[in-house]
């Protein structure tokens, strides 16, 4: 029997169909892989901003002195008078959260001593936290601050903020006026009790 050394041109052409049919299927499944990569790679980094931008939100809150005020409206906005998180370095910042009308971009405000709107010698620094908010709602009762925010088109996130307490107001006491005793006036005599004659 003779060895065969090479293949015939029939088998070679039929391994070149095979071939151009599973190419193609590979390739595809190859870009499909790579497509889902990428969205996940994307979605990935949102998730990273967004958890990175509530716990920032949370140790905001959670480090402030309980001197919240949140202005209620499509949009709320909370201001912290103090807080011991800053992302700037500072001892004891003011910081703000507002929605902003453009493109419903969430804002971090960081500062020393700031009001809302800024005045022209105000020096504050603020961040981009996330874009295209549909709710942002700040609920303050007793010692709890519950937090909800909603990206469009997304699942909304909430966390809560336990331990949070008003500053007690400083009340100033009253001084009460101090009764001042009459020195000119004579000492009352006493009467010398009367005698009475004998019988």
């Amino acid at each position: 029997m003779q060895q065969r050394s090479a293949f015939t041109l029939i088998e070679v052409l039929i391994a070149i169909a095979l071939m151009g049919i599973i190419l193609p299927v590979l390739y595809n499944s190859v870009d499909v892989l790579n497509s889902s990569n990428r969205h996940l790679h994307t979605y990935l980094q949102k998730s990273k901003i967004q958890s990175r931008a509530m716990r920032t939100l949370y140790l905001d809150i959670a480090g402030s002195d309980g001197n919240l005020s949140i202005l209620k409206n499509d949009y709320d906005r909370l201001c912290i008078g103090q807080t011991t998180n800053s992302l700037y370095g500072l001892s004891k910042p003011k910081v703000c959260w507002i929605v902003l009308k453009e493109k419903h971009r969430l804002v971090r405000v960081e500062g020393e001593r700031f009001h809302l709107p800024l005045k022209m010698e105000e020096h504050v620094e603020s961040d981009i936290v996330q874009q295209n908010i549909a709710l942002f709602k700040i609920s303050w009762a007793k010692d709890k601050v519950l937090v909800r925010i909603q990206e469009q088109k997304k699942d909304p996130f909430a966390f809560l903020v336990q331990g949070i307490t008003k500053p007690k107001p400083h009340i100033k006491k009253k001084k009460h006026p101090v009764k001042k005793k009459a020195h000119n006036k004579a000492p009352k005599r006493q009467k010398k009790p009367q005698k009475t004659p004998r019988q």
